[in-house]
């Protein structure tokens, strides 16, 4: 089974990335500093699945073109 990820966290992960598509990249510790300067989050815990959830979204990208380019 996958990870269950709540609606708010990939809305707001999916909203960053269109935002900000050039500040983020696979390291999950450099994604998470930049969701802790761009927004305010309450738990240390959503920020993480904020940050985890962009990372993912970055690698699934990068495969993706890497797939199309080669």
């Amino acid at each position: 089974m996958g990870k269950v990820r709540t609606s708010l966290v990939k809305r707001t992960a999916r909203k960053l990335l269109s935002m900000y598509p050039d500040l983020f990249n696979e390291d999950f510790e450099h994604n998470k500093q930049m969701v802790k300067q761009l927004i305010s989050v309450d738990s240390k815990k959503v920020r993480n699945q904020i940050a985890g959830y962009i990372t993912h979204l970055i690698k699934i990208k990068k495969r993706l073109e890497a797939q199309q380019g080669g």
